[in-house]
């Protein structure tokens, strides 16, 4: 016998209300669009990047054909990693080269800027001197520094830079710029006989890049009622508003504004509470202006 059992059926569902839809047309035009702004967007940004003035954001077609066209002027920017007490980062110069050797690039036109060299001489390690005595900064002997600059030099000419242009933001390796330089320069007239297509390739050692941050600058900041305690030597008020006009995110600058005085046993020489972008400002303005200036007058054969 076959057992039936009374058959229930579940009442209709209550649909819930739905949004509106949109078209299939319209849903067509939209991702249309989107795909237009996309592949519009792509080409743009290849044009923003072919068109820099950093090395290191060519590719090396690009490159061959920017020296080919009469970008034959490349700047070396050199930094360094060194404390500056507990207010300002590690990377203060490399930063600041980087920046300002582009701004100084972008004015000159025609002209690239290389990687930052980063590494460079800061005092003894063992036992330690100078800046070494302070947690972070990296130091190498001045002569792997003079070869690391050679090198450098010595890969830009081969590749057809005619001007190769050290801009060195800190104090301590001026010297040794110039006897890059110097060295360069003779070797190259030398090799004039074996290679007379390189034999006009020069190194400069922009040496006014610096020279302009301990005087015409001080002037200006004591024209306006700084003192030398506060302007200082080293992560002074000076120091820190370059800082703060270039990259301010390397500037500590609640925690100074509140935090304790430091001095030279911290690194510091001067006093940076008053220090700001406007005043770094007029230094920027000052290393960028008197840096076109002085390769303008470099390039004049």
């Amino acid at each position: 016998m076959t057992l039936q059992l009374p058959l229930r059926i579940a009442p209709p569902a209550t649909l819930a209300p739905c949004a509106p839809l949109i078209p299939f047309k319209a849903v067509g035009a939209m991702l249309a669009l989107s795909l237009s702004c996309l592949i519009v967007s792509i080409p743009v940004m290849a044009a923003s990047a072919s068109n820099s003035v950093m090395l290191e954001d060519l590719t090396s077609t690009e490159l061959r054909a920017r020296i080919d066209h009469g970008a034959t002027t490349v700047i070396v920017p050199i930094g360094g990693v060194e404390q500056s007490g507990p207010y300002i980062a590690l990377g203060k110069h490399n930063v600041r080269a980087g920046i300002l050797a582009r701004q100084i690039a972008q004015k000159l036109g025609n002209t690239i800027v290389a990687p930052v060299v980063s590494y460079v001489p800061e005092g003894s390690i063992n036992p330690p001197a100078g800046h070494m005595r302070h947690a972070g900064t990296i130091s190498i002997p001045p002569a792997a520094f003079e070869a690391l600059l050679e090198g450098t030099a010595a890969s830009l000419r081969q590749h057809g830079f005619r001007d190769i242009v050290f801009v060195g933001d800190h104090g301590g390796y001026q010297k040794n710029e110039q006897n890059v330089a110097n060295k360069l320069n003779h070797a190259w007239s030398k090799s004039a006989v074996t290679k007379p297509a390189a034999s006009d390739a020069r190194a400069h050692a922009l040496l006014d890049y610096y020279d302009i941050t301990q005087t015409a600058y001080i002037a200006q900041l004591q024209k306006r009622g700084y003192s030398n305690a506060e302007i200082g030597l080293h992560a002074g008020l000076a120091d820190a508003a370059l800082m703060l006009a270039t990259d301010p995110s390397l500037v500590r600058s609640e925690a100074m504004a509140h935090g304790p005085k430091p001095g030279v046993a911290d690194g510091v020489r001067g006093d940076a509470t008053r220090a700001t972008a406007e005043l770094g400002e007029i230094g920027v303005k000052l290393q960028v202006d008197t840096s076109v200036a002085a390769i303008k007058k470099l390039l004049e054969r």
